[in-house]
């Protein structure tokens, strides 16, 4: 798979980056490294690998499940950029 100009400019709009025109074939090359490491990731045998979640074994620390400091919604929403009838208010991200 390559990357061509096209893409690189859809990719920074739907990630919203402003990139220059200068900085487009930069990208493209950067990005088409990229995919053809990944492609080269495809190659390695991995039969008999066990997935992990990280490269030494370790336990995680487990914690009670209870309800802390939720239940005052004031507190809760007070650090929110905005807020609407009690809920937090997010930008409209999906065209």
């Amino acid at each position: 798979m390559s990357i061509d100009a096209a893409t690189v400019r859809r990719i920074a709009h739907l990630a919203r980056i402003k990139v220059e025109d200068g900085e487009i074939e930069r990208l493209q090359g950067d990005m088409n490294s990229i995919l053809g490491f990944v492609e080269q990731l495809k190659e390695v045998n991995i039969d008999g690998v066990e997935p992990m979640t990280s490269v030494t074994p370790m336990k995680l620390p487990m914690r009670e499940d209870k309800v802390t400091d939720g239940g005052d919604a004031k507190k809760v929403l007070m650090n929110a950029p905005a807020t609407e009838e009690g809920f937090y208010l997010v930008p409209k991200v999906v065209e």
